[in-house]
């Protein structure tokens, strides 16, 4: 087995705050990810994933444990692992000044490429992103989601071994997203190791070949993302609604139409093997649902039954 290019063990780190007790914000950690592999870091906002791609970036240092990034200490070899990382940032932070070709090539510099090989590697990534038409155009003249592709290119400029993309599609459009998602397929198809943080459930089923569902500083699962809904969650979710005066008392009538049963402020959630013999079931309890809907367990789910709530808060 190769050897992993990113491999995390006890990983911690708190901030002091002035008269008051340290804030954790990553608990002590265990993983590793392989070359090549879609890697995820799953949860809400607040629950670490940024502080734990800033200190795999080597741009944070950690409170405790050991953390390696392509058989390096970040917190002694950070310009050296710098080098070999694309990073795309949650927030877009392209030069406004200069047409989308200029902060390719601008870029690049930066790593200490060569003139003719920035303006290669520029049309290329253009290419890539699907932009060679906006190549001289102003960020400012960019939508959101040609933004974020630009962004991304921007991060391959020094053909990274690992890309960082903290929240890539947050933000975007339903087609938008799917554009991107799409880039990044053709990343991974290429042998790029990508390690991505999401609070968006589709997103992880769609890119990550593993994950980890995160809270708190602290992982609460691991696996692909299939294994990880078999093991915590049922094969389909009946939702239904009552309203949201009535979904609780409702749902102290639901116990026995499903495995588990879940209030959630808007909806109840019934998780069953059958999400349409248990729509039945409801029925023939004489209760009488505003609305009901049948689908698969997600990653939502996941999150749920871990934590006792939803994922986008």
């Amino acid at each position: 087995m190769p050897a992993p290019v990113i491999r995390a063990h006890g990983l911690a780190k708190s901030y002091r705050v002035k008269g008051k007790p340290d804030v954790v914000a990553v608990g002590g950690i265990d993983f590793e990810v392989a070359p090549g592999e879609s890697f995820g870091l799953l949860g809400p906002n607040g629950a670490g994933k940024s502080t734990t791609m800033k200190m795999i970036g080597a741009v944070s240092s950690r409170t405790a444990g050991d953390l390696e990034i392509l058989g390096l200490d970040p917190d002694r070899c950070g310009p050296e692992i710098r080098s070999r990382l694309g990073v795309v940032p949650q927030q877009d932070n392209l030069d406004g000044e200069l047409n989308a070709r200029e902060n390719l090539y601008i870029y690049g510099r930066y790593f200490g490429l060569p003139g003719k090989v920035c303006h290669r590697k520029a049309d290329e990534l253009l290419a890539f992103a699907q932009l060679e038409d906006k190549a001289t155009s102003k960020v400012d003249q960019l939508s959101g989601g040609m933004k974020r592709r630009l962004t991304i290119a921007r991060g391959l400029i020094n053909d990274p071994r690992i890309l960082l993309l903290d929240e890539p599609t947050t933000g975007l459009d339903p087609q938008a997203r799917h554009v991107l998602w799409d880039r990044l397929f053709r990343l991974k198809e290429r042998g790029t190791t990508l390690v991505l943080t999401t609070h968006y459930m589709d997103e992880a089923e769609q890119l990550c070949d593993r994950l980890i569902v995160v809270d708190k500083g602290r992982i609460m699962a691991e696996g692909t993302p299939s294994s990880l809904i078999r093991e915590h969650s049922s094969r389909e979710v009946l939702e239904v609604r009552f309203g949201s005066d009535r979904n609780a008392q409702a749902a102290e009538r639901l116990h026995a139409v499903g495995d588990r049963v879940e209030v959630l402020p808007d909806r109840v959630l019934i998780y069953t093997a059958d999400g349409e013999a248990a729509l039945e079931r409801v029925a023939a309890a004489g209760l009488e649902p505003v609305t009901s809907l049948v689908r698969r367990s997600s990653l939502e789910d996941v999150f749920l039954r871990l934590t006792g709530r939803s994922l986008i808060e």
